[in-house]
């Protein structure tokens, strides 16, 4: 008999007993029933290459489905060809569906363009062949900089059309950001704009670019290709600046993909390295495109009279899989928003929907919570009844904010299917089938058919079921990273080395009673109090789930007793926001939701300190960054904040912080 251990790896201590079984005129009509998991189980290679038949087109037909072994770099499908952009394009207008739209494009001033299938592949052949033009071929390497924008997805097709591995640079990263980049994967060519609109206001681009030329390790950048967005004056440099619109008006309609093999290098996306230089992940065809359009159709029940939307940015993986690559291979009709949710109204995102008549929403926990602080009168000004299906993706959801999501935005009746993936996976490997699964609010649950994923404890054991400990991938799988750009020993130190021969994806996780998976976050994260294992994440989530508070974030800082003490940061819910105003207000509410996490979870997990505060530092993709929160609990110097959407939101806290007070100090 298994028995738990004495030290668990991880604490699994806050239980949700709520669940949601699908609607059963959900569950008749969906595009996954419960033989998907027992295909999978039964030939889990055969089923990945019945997927990647029925879903894919291939130029030369694969013989082989996986080859390991050069473990841990696979090789899935690898004597087949294909084209990423022809599947994505142009097979959807040799089937006779030219006329449907594929993207709904939404500016933030409010400028709109409809892009039919047909209108795609013009624009895509177009600036394949505008690439060529410019000395750009099978094999390099193009940097994109750019807005949400059509041209956006033009162009990474484009390069995918013509062999050409695109990195895309998120907007709102800086020169040295860009530069870096640029310098890592030996670009020749950088696509970007003149600017972009961000929060009602025209925000330039291209000097970032002219900056980062300027720096070293960037001499292999011949030209920059400049989309016209916004108008505003740009420096030109002669020679090597060229127009997008002009570039592309010369060239020719007509471009013939070009047949790379099934590994053939896709895209090349940088995360933050822990060691300060970026990693380049790399990510190959065949694999790829096979598991992004797999778990689209699957994990979002797509139907041919859906209208999607994924609120992310081109600039994360999440853009490239469910913006790019997964809904433009399915065929999808899909909505594509160049600004902020609150520009110029908080109600721009439900105004689209209602608008598009949105029926698949996609977005991320912060955003969610984001709207739960504005309050539910916003989006009950609009009709979302569309809405048939709700996604959660970027980190874990805690409960309160997932019940929010499908009563106030789902209508008591959507099911939402909350899914873990990671840059490096490439695409989802953990989540609920709509038509299949018993929902639990912020659960993701189980990994998808095909995915084999476990928790295990410091030995590399299964923990059995109530048990915590770190989230592993123990079989190869097809979109799965192919290393790290340029630096293979990285690449198996990083993912390969804690655990012999599996994939450690550095997140904690929990298995409740049921043997489903819970996401407690990075394991950087994990906080050790009086030599207790807590989670950032079900703290946070039982702050949450206090009718006051819409967001939370925790640390553990220092502590000469425990080891560790836990210091939490909380947003109250705006019609509450005035009761901390008050030094005995704010201690009154401290006191108040110390005593709410103990009855939650217990009294070893009850935050030392509890500082409300107007916001929380968010990267750009809508991450907490708890790094610099820890800073301020531990009245230490606050570190790098260029990272942050808004870095003057750091003084807001460390001046709230310094007038605070525990009733412990």
């Amino acid at each position: 008999m298994t028995t738990k251990p004495e030290a668990p790896s991880l604490e699994n201590l806050l239980h949700e007993t709520r669940a949601f079984p699908p609607a059963s005129a959900f569950a008749a009509q969906a595009n996954a029933q419960a033989s998907l998991y027992d295909e999978a189980a039964a030939d889990r290679l055969g089923f990945w290459a019945t997927q990647a038949r029925e879903l894919v087109s291939w130029h030369t037909p694969f013989t082989q489905t996986l080859d390991w072994s050069d473990a841990p770099v696979a090789r899935w499908f690898a004597d087949g060809t294909l084209n990423a952009a022809y599947n994505a394009v142009d097979r959807h207008v040799e089937a006779g569906r030219g006329d449907r739209v594929a993207i709904h494009f939404e500016g933030e001033p409010g400028d709109t363009r409809t892009v039919t299938y047909a209108d795609l592949q013009r624009d895509v052949a177009r600036a394949a062949n505008a690439l060529n033009a410019l000395g750009v071929s099978k094999g390099d390497r193009v940097v994109i900089y750019l807005p949400m924008l059509v041209e956006s997805v033009v162009a990474m097709l484009a390069c995918a059309r013509i062999g050409a591995a695109h990195s895309v640079v998120f907007g709102g990263f800086s020169a040295d950001a860009l530069r870096s980049r640029i310098a890592d994967a030996e670009a020749t060519l950088v696509i970007t704009a003149d600017g972009g609109y961000r929060r009602g206001a025209p925000s330039a681009l291209k000097p970032a670019v002219d900056e980062a030329l300027a720096g070293e390790g960037t001499d292999t950048v011949r030209h920059v290709l400049v989309v016209r967005r916004t108008g505003q004056e740009t420096a030109w440099t002669p020679g090597r600046d060229i127009w997008w619109h002009d570039a592309l008006e010369s060239a020719d309609t007509f471009h013939e993909p070009v047949w790379v093999d099934a590994e053939h290098p896709l895209f090349i996306l940088y995360t933050s390295g822990t060691t300060g230089k970026p990693k380049g992940i790399l990510h190959t065809t065949g694999g790829y495109l096979t598991q992004a359009a797999y778990t689209h159709r699957y994990v979002f029940d797509l139907k041919d009279d859906d209208v999607y939307w994924c609120t992310a940015d081109i600039g994360w993986v999440t853009g490239h899989s469910y913006v790019v690559y997964g809904p433009l291979t399915n065929g999808a009709t899909q909505v594509i928003y160049e600004g902020t949710p609150d520009t110029p109204h908080r109600g721009r995102w439900w105004e689209l929907v209602e608008k598009y008549g949105v029926s698949i929403l996609y977005t991320a926990p912060t955003a969610i919570r984001t709207c739960m602080k504005w309050g539910e009168d916003i989006p009950a000004a609009f009709d979302l009844s569309s809405l048939r299906l709700l996604g959660s993706v970027g980190e874990p959801i805690n409960p309160e904010a997932w019940m929010w999501y499908r009563r106030v935005i789902g209508g008591d009746t959507a099911p939402i299917v909350d899914t873990w993936w990671q840059t490096e996976t490439g695409a989802i490997m953990i989540s609920p089938l709509p038509g299949v699964t018993a929902t639990k609010p912020g659960s993701a649950q189980v990994p998808l058919p095909g995915i084999a994923a476990d928790v295990v404890d410091d030995e590399a054991h299964p923990v059995p079921d109530g048990g915590g400990g770190y989230l592993v991938l123990t079989e190869p799988w097809p979109a799965m990273l192919r290393g790290i750009w340029g630096d293979r020993q990285r690449y198996e130190d990083t993912y390969w080395s804690r655990f012999r021969g599996i994939y450690f994806a550095g997140d904690g996780a929990k298995k409740d009673d049921d043997g489903d998976i819970w996401l407690l976050g990075r394991v950087d994260d994990v906080m050790n109090v009086s030599g207790h294992r807590l989670s950032t994440t079900e703290i946070e989530s039982a702050l949450v789930s206090h009718d006051i508070v819409a967001e939370a974030a925790v640390v553990g800082a220092s502590d000469d007793m425990t080891g560790q003490a836990v210091v939490a940061f909380v947003i109250l819910r705006g019609e509450h926001a005035d009761r901390a105003s008050t030094p005995e207000g704010a201690e009154a509410v401290q006191q108040e939701l110390r005593n709410h996490v103990a009855k939650e979870i217990g009294p070893i997990a009850k935050p030392k300190r509890i500082l409300v505060v107007p916001e929380l530092p968010k990267t750009r993709s809508g991450k907490i960054m708890r790094r610099l929160l820890r800073d301020v609990a531990e009245n230490r110097t606050v570190g790098d904040a260029t990272t942050l959407a808004d870095s003057s939101v750091m003084e807001l806290i460390s001046a709230g912080l310094s007038a605070g007070r525990s009733p412990e100090d």
